[in-house]
């Protein structure tokens, strides 16, 4: 899979740009796990898939309130961009580039 591997990654939020390391691991079945880990920590990648260069995710956030994430991302060569929807806040875009 072409988004496996490690991202540095940014995704702008209402508190400014949040940089993070995004690592995606491939389980061979369609699905993926890995984590997000940042300035507000790290976050476990929950319900990962993957369909072809498209994933989706959720992830529990817990600072600076407690929220589910919901997460997709295409990835194109050595770049990945999408969109993180933290609920009432709405859509945050989301872009990295492969570590």
């Amino acid at each position: 899979m072409s988004a496996a591997g490690t991202w540095n990654t940014t995704v702008k939020s209402p508190m400014g740009d949040q940089a993070g390391t995004f690592t995606v691991n491939d389980n061979g079945d369609g699905t993926f796990s890995g984590n997000l880990a940042g300035g507000l920590g790290s976050m476990d990648v929950e319900d990962g898939k993957i369909d072809g260069n498209n994933l989706s995710w959720k992830m529990n956030m817990t600072v600076p309130m407690p929220m589910t994430l919901e997460c997709e991302a295409t990835a194109d060569g050595d770049t990945l961009t999408g969109s993180v929807n933290a609920g009432a806040f709405g859509a945050m875009p989301f872009s990295g580039t492969r570590a």
